[in-house]
C-alpha cells in the first residue's frame, strides 16, 4: 500500500503575540505538557533573570537554573543539575544561547523542551539543532525540536534592535540556501525535500517582501513565523540544508579565521546570502536582497562589519572547508582568490552604486 501522507514534526503550541508570556503557565497546563507545574526553567543573567520576577508567581512549582554561557560544558552542567528534579518539562527562557543549552540539556535527560524566546536573533528558536561552543570551536548537535514555542512581541520589542536585525538576515539567507540545495540537486543529484525547501524559501520571501519595519507587530509576527518555519523545515529535511548554504559557509569562515571579531550571525549570513546570489548570476535578486537588508539597518558589504575586502575574500576562499561534503555555489564555481576578488568588487559596485 502506498504511503498516503507523512507526519510533520512540529511543536504542539506556537503562540506569537503581544502578551503571550502572561499565559505560559496556562498553555503548558492546557496542553498537558506540565499539569503538575513541575518545571525546570533555564534563564540567563540578562533578559531571563529580569523576567523571572514577573513569571515566578504564576509558576510556583518551577525551579530556576541560570545558564552560564553557550558551551557544551554549560549544557552538560545544566542537565546534571536538572536530572534529579522529576520535572515534566524544561523551559528555555531567553536568547539563542539559553535556548540552545536548554534544548541540549532536555534531550540529555529525556524531557520535552519549551522555548520562550526573548529575542529573534536566529532560527534556532525552533530548530532540531543546538549550536554550542566546544574545544574545537563551535559544534551543531542534533536534538528534538521544542514541544512548544512562545514569542511575546512586547518582550521582543524591549530587546535591542540588533537582535531583530540579526533574525532578518538569518531568515533572508534561506532564499540563497535553498537555491544552493537545488543547485546540488541539478549537478550531483542530491535529494531535495520539496516541502522543506518550500517552507524555508517562503519564510525568507515573506520577510523579504513585507513592507513593515523592525518595530511593527505585523512585521515581527511574519519574522517570528519565518524563523519558526525555518526550524520546522530543517526538522522535516533531517538536516540544515533548507537554511544553510554558501551564506553560512562564509559566516563560519569569518568566525574561524577572525575569532573574536565576528559580527552578529544574521549580519554575516545576510551579506553571505546576497553575495552568493550575485555569484549565481542573479544580479537583480542580489540587489533586492541587499536593498531589504539595508532598509532594515543591516550591513550589505564586509567593511560595514569590520572586515576588509581582502579578509572577506580570504573567508570566501576558505568557506568550503567549513562544511566538507556540502555543495553550494562556492564549490560549484571553485573560484581562485583573484576571481573571488573580482566578483566581490562587482558585487560591491552593484549593491552600493
Amino acid at each position: 500500500m502506498p504511503v498516503l501522507t507523512r507526519l510533520i514534526p512540529s511543536p504542539v503550541v506556537v503562540d506569537i503575540r503581544p502578551g503571550a508570556l502572561d499565559d505560559l503557565a496556562s498553555v503548558l497546563a492546557d496542553q498537558r505538557i506540565s499539569q503538575s507545574g513541575r518545571l525546570a526553567v533555564a534563564i540567563s543573567d540578562g533578559s531571563g533573570a529580569r523576567l523571572r520576577e514577573r513569571l515566578a508567581p504564576a509558576l510556583p512549582g518551577a525551579d530556576w537554573f541560570e545558564v552560564g554561557g553557550g558551551t557544551i560544558d554549560d549544557a552538560v552542567r545544566l542537565a546534571d543539575k536538572m536530572k534529579s528534579g522529576r520535572y515534566d518539562a524544561v523551559v528555555g527562557l531567553g536568547g539563542g544561547k539559553v535556548i540552545d543549552c536548554a534544548k541540549y540539556s532536555a534531550a540529555r535527560i529525556g524531557l520535552p523542551m519549551v522555548a520562550v524566546a526573548t529575542n529573534l536573533s536566529h532560527d534556532g528558536i525552533c530548530s532540531p539543532v543546538s549550536i554550542l561552543d566546544n574545544d574545537a570551536g563551535r559544534g551543531s548537535y542534533g536534538v528534538p525540536m521544542p514541544i512548544a514555542l512562545l514569542i511575546d512581541l512586547a518582550v521582543i520589542r524591549e530587546a535591542p534592535i540588533r537582535f531583530v536585525r540579526s533574525g532578518i538576515g538569518d531568515a533572508l539567507s534561506n532564499i540563497s540556501a535553498v537555491a544552493d540545495w537545488e543547485l546540488s540537486h541539478r549537478v550531483n543529484g542530491e535529494k531535495v525535500d520539496g516541502l522543506a525547501a518550500a517552507m524555508a524559501r517562503q519564510a525568507g520571501e515573506a520577510v523579504l517582501r513585507h513592507p513593515g519595519g523592525c518595530g511593527d507587530d505585523g512585521f515581527l509576527t511574519v519574522l517570528s513565523e519565518g524563523l519558526v518555519l525555518s526550524g520546522i523545515a530543517m526538522s522535516i529535511a533531517g538536516h540544515t540544508r533548507p537554511s544553510s548554504g554558501a551564506c553560512h559557509e562564509i559566516s563560519h569562515a569569518l568566525d574561524l579565521l577572525y575569532a573574536g571579531r565576528a559580527a552578529a550571525h544574521g549580519e554575516q549570513v545576510g551579506i553571505g546570502a546576497a553575495f552568493a546570489t550575485h555569484l549565481r548570476g542573479d544580479r537583480d535578486g542580489s540587489r533586492t536582497m541587499a536593498d531589504a537588508l539595508r532598509r532594515h539597518g543591516l550591513p550589505v558589504v564586509a567593511r560595514e562589519i569590520g572586515f576588509s575586502d581582502e579578509e572577506f575574500v580570504r573567508a570566501v576562499e576558505f568557506a568550503p572547508e567549513t562544511r566538507p561534503g556540502r555543495y553550494t555555489i562556492l564549490e560549484h564555481l571553485g573560484l581562485s582568490p583573484e576571481r573571488i576578488r573580482d566578483a566581490y568588487g562587482d558585487y560591491v559596485a552593484s549593491v552600493t552604486g
